[in-house]
């Protein structure tokens, strides 16, 4: 770690002026690259809403701001997870939030503060980038900086990994982005997907503005079963899981998302794909939907505008594995796809260590473009 500057202070953002830092750092740091997708400050400051988003009902926020010479130069977050140290088994201080001017000295100090939380609490490990948790934005991007970023994955300025590697912290696992589009998907997967509904005794239908209600519950089941053997997985509540629902509802499109269920009315498997909306979001430079923020929205996200999605997220519980359930999920996804005028997408963010899932991207053409890391960094007595 280097040397403290004199030049830089590290304070608490609770509010205030500091708070307002917190929110424009990205805006200041990030502004000029025009590959990167602003977030809206509306939905910034939900994500870090003590009060109302879920998350926080089971772990603690302490947010801090950079200066240097008296200016913003960067932010982070340390995080304070009950339910991640239960699961895992570890005391465990996570980060997130991270962003940051060019500069070791900034850098080293946001990290050395977030230790001093760490050490408070008597945790030996750091980990992240979480922005809050697991189940919302994660990771370091570490290449693929050439196109924007598809929704709700974090992108950052190239020199994030010097300042991030320079503060002490190691890999920990790689995250896989692929890109796909119309002309990828082969004839060798739409044989399969025929194959396997013709032996399987599952039935797929869509999630609709009706059913969405009742499918819900049903999905959050897979949902954490499915899932539950990941790297550092943790279940997602009801209320976080029906919070995160309630914000995909803004921007979906029914006809790309599917359930797999018995007979019996039990789903099995579920794949959900959302357009791209950062193809709208690009355009809107600083973040404010106010004045001319929400033309722009409107404008660029009007039907038929957007003309990407994201594979958001696909589970099959254990017992039916290996039927091509994954399979015809996906197929039916992609004629949709094609259907309704999308002509790419990405499958996103796949675990270097997820062997079945990397396989299912390979057969819709998937190529791999871009790569986010997560950190670890062990605490000395």
């Amino acid at each position: 770690m280097p040397d403290a500057d004199p030049e830089v202070v590290v304070v608490p953002a609770d509010d205030g002026r500091a708070r307002r830092d917190f929110i424009d750092v990205p805006y200041l740091v990030q502004g000029g690259n025009p590959n990167w997708v602003p977030p809206l400050r509306s939905q910034q400051r939900d994500v870090l809403d003590t009060r109302r988003n879920p998350t926080y009902r089971h772990a603690r926020l302490r947010l801090f701001v950079a200066y240097r010479d008296g200016r913003p130069a960067g932010r982070i977050a340390a995080i304070d997870d009950d339910i991640h140290n239960a699961t895992h088994r570890e005391r465990a201080t996570l980060w997130g939030f991270f962003e940051c001017i060019d500069d070791r000295a900034v850098a080293g100090a946001l990290f050395a503060a977030v230790e001093a939380v760490a050490r408070s609490l008597g945790h030996d490990v750091l980990r992240g980038p979480f922005s809050p948790s697991v189940k919302d934005e994660i990771g370091l991007q570490i290449d693929g900086f050439e196109t924007p970023n598809y929704v709700m994955i974090p992108g950052n300025p190239t020199y994030y990994r010097d300042l991030v590697e320079a503060a002490g912290y190691a890999k920990d696992i790689d995250l896989f982005c692929l890109r796909v589009d119309e002309r990828t998907v082969s004839a060798r997967l739409e044989q399969r997907a025929k194959a396997a509904l013709a032996r399987n005794h599952v039935r797929y239908r869509k999630v609709t503005r009706a059913s969405l209600e009742s499918d819900a519950l049903k999905i959050w089941a897979v949902y954490n079963s499915a899932w539950e053997k990941n790297w550092l997985w943790v279940k997602a509540t009801r209320e976080e899981f029906l919070d995160f629902v309630a914000k995909l509802k803004q921007i979906a499109d029914y006809d790309l998302n599917f359930v797999a269920e018995t007979a019996a009315g039990e789903v099995v498997g579920f794949s959900v794909a959302i357009p791209n909306i950062n193809e709208a979001l690009i355009h809107v430079r600083d973040g404010r939907l106010l004045p001319f923020g929400w033309g722009k929205l409107l404008w660029y996200s009007r039907p038929g505008a957007i003309r990407s999605l994201r594979f958001l997220a696909m589970g099959v519980l254990e017992t039916y594995r290996r039927h091509g359930i994954d399979v015809v999920l996906n197929y039916l996804q992609f004629v949709e796809a094609r259907r309704k005028g999308y002509v790419r997408g990405e499958m996103s963010q796949i675990l270097e260590d997820n062997t079945p899932m990397l396989r299912a991207a390979a057969a819709l053409g998937g190529e791999r473009y871009k790569t986010h890391r997560m950190y670890v960094r062990r605490l000395l007595p």
